[in-house]
């Protein structure tokens, strides 16, 4: 996707105020790339799945 239709797209509120709760250690370890799959509802790289799997319940991680 382009840069510019990516800042275009709104990121999911429901996703904003959950990546607004964690940690700050997980916020700030977090690259550009896991966030915006994390708010956008992209697959998640496998790093981003490593960094939350304590937040994650066992269902949702199979979702992923």
């Amino acid at each position: 996707m382009a840069e510019e239709e990516r800042k275009k797209r709104k990121p999911d509120p429901q996703r904003m105020q959950l990546l607004r709760s964690l940690p700050i250690e997980i916020k700030q370890s977090l690259t550009k790339e896991e966030a915006d799959a994390f708010l956008f509802g992209e697959v998640w790289p496998d790093s981003l799945q490593e960094k939350l799997k304590d937040y994650l319940a066992e269902g949702d991680r199979n979702d992923l």
